[in-house]
């Protein structure tokens, strides 16, 4: 091997293979579904599949006490394979569902962020987020934001750990079962019905996006008339959740796919059948994956599952489609990823030339500091007499601050709003705070006649000189935004 093609990185990080034989589980309620499979020339081989009910709440529980407890049951079933991903229930999802105007991709990303903070009921900083793209058959873009509470996503992770398992994602089961749209193209509307214990979650995709989420109980939904049939409550909410959504999606809906474990899925399909006879919409359970289905074949005969589902995909991608499991990368990582063998050796004769001209400087410094100090001491007698005459003179002044500081805050101000009106503050407050955190808070509030002239106003604020940590609060209202954003005022930087 030649020195130039010698790569020193790759003695302190080894890159991770593709996954060929991996584990996925399935977290329904309190049961535990997994699959381990293994990928051999192009198909995956199911090796094993189980279903076991957990006795503690992972949520609830001591992560260790949890993760002994899932390492048992593996153990107990012979599972040995480490790498895992996981479905997490449909249940601990939030969305929002967002219709995309035509903004660059940069543009997209911060009206995204905007409609997050907006349209979440909790701190979009405490939610793991994933978001979903498709257009509808009429040409209209959408984005559907899905958030997972961090704080859940995290224990997770130490559980599985404490499980002795390495997670690779933490993805949504029910995104990972096959569609069938209409007219038999994979950019159809698609409708998917899974059926797990008592809880039935309800899937409406378009293409390989996710257009909405709708968790339903069937033993306990609140209904009027307690003594409805379960059956006609959910075939009600059904009709409701295909009413919410986009005309052409809704009028793309051929077939509504009912997916589950054991014979409840089947009786449900055979009850919704004569309930949704009207709505031109054919109920089909599905038990077995057909060929199509996956991106990669599969042990023939094998069932459908959200766990096997999620094994595919990551084995065909390298990754899940809707992940919710923040990547780590470590500090050997990083550094490899920083520096080829030849930016090594490159950045060793740099440093080296940096440390002779360092050197060379440091003796200039001192050459020049020793010059100076001569210069010094034979003025320094006159220095302290005129500092005496000015601190005397100060108690003559006037205690009026002369900068015009609130008049140059408020310049630059209105140097950042558009001359158009489309963004206009109402209340502008200047506090001058003492003690540890001394200096100038400035707080504008306002309101804005859309996203983008807000985020435009925002980006010459943020440029403008004198202008620090500025911070947007929420925004509320629809048609005009109502804003507040503040920001610390630093003298020294205006100009």
């Amino acid at each position: 091997m030649k020195w130039s093609e010698f790569n020193p990185a790759s003695l302190l990080v080894r890159k991770r293979q593709p996954a060929t034989a991996l584990l996925a589980l399935s977290l329904e309620g309190s049961t535990l579904a997994g699959v381990e499979v293994r990928r051999t020339n192009g198909s995956v081989e199911v090796k094993h599949t189980f279903c076991a009910p957990l006795s503690l709440d992972p949520l609830t529980a001591e992560p260790d006490l949890v993760g002994r407890e899932i390492r048992k049951l593996l153990d107990a079933e012979g599972v040995r394979e480490r790498a895992c991903v996981l479905g997490l229930p449909a249940a601990w999802v939030l969305q929002v569902n967002v219709k995309l105007p035509e903004l660059s991709e940069a543009d997209l990303a911060s009206f995204l962020d905007l409609e997050a903070e907006r349209g979440f009921p909790t701190n979009v900083e405490g939610l793991a987020v994933a978001q979903s793209r498709y257009c509808t058959p009429g040409g209209d873009a959408w984005a559907t934001l899905l958030g997972v509470s961090r704080q859940n996503v995290d224990r997770l992770d130490a559980v599985l750990r404490a499980a002795q398992l390495r997670p690779l994602g933490f993805g949504l089961g029910i995104a990972a079962l096959p569609r069938h749209p209409g007219g038999g193209t994979p950019e159809g509307a698609s409708a998917t019905l899974f059926v797990a214990g008592e809880e039935v979650t309800l899937q409406f995709g378009c293409g390989a996006g996710v257009a909405a989420l709708r968790i339903m109980d069937v033993a306990g939904h609140p209904a009027h008339d307690a003594a409805e049939d379960p059956l006609d409550q959910l075939a009600r909410d059904i009709r409701i959740s295909l009413g919410q959504l986009p005309q052409d999606l809704r009028d793309g809906l051929r077939t509504l796919s009912v997916i589950g474990r054991g014979r409840a899925a089947e009786e449900l399909a055979a009850g919704l059948r004569s309930r949704l006879s009207a709505l031109d919409l054919a109920i089909e359970h599905e038990v077995r994956y057909a060929a199509g289905d996956l991106a990669l074949q599969v042990t023939p005969g094998s069932r459908i599952t959200p766990e096997l589902g999620l094994a595919v995909q990551y084995l065909a991608n390298g990754k899940l489609a809707l992940d919710f499991l923040p990547p780590k990368i470590s500090k050997w990582q990083q550094l490899s990823a920083r520096y080829s063998s030849q930016k090594l050796m490159v950045a060793g004769a740099t440093a080296g030339a940096v440390a002779a001209l360092v050197l060379l400087a440091f003796g200039i410094q001192q050459a020049q500091l020793a010059y100076w100090r001569g210069k010094w001491s034979g003025i320094k007698a006159r220095v302290t007499e005129v500092e005496r005459l000015n601190q005397e003179n100060r108690k003559l002044r006037p205690w009026f601050d002369d900068s015009f500081r609130s008049l140059t805050i408020l310049r630059r101000l209105t140097e950042a709003f558009p001359e158009d009106g489309s963004v206009s503050a109402k209340t502008v407050t200047i506090r001058e705070l003492t003690g540890p955190q001394e200096g100038t808070t400035v707080t504008c509030s306002g309101t804005a006649r859309s996203n983008q002239a807000l985020i435009q106003t925002i980006d010459r604020l943020r440029t403008a000189s004198g202008v620090k940590d500025l911070l947007r609060g929420p925004l509320q209202g629809g048609t005009p935004l109502q804003f507040t954003f503040s920001f610390r005022w630093e003298e020294k930087g205006a100009r």
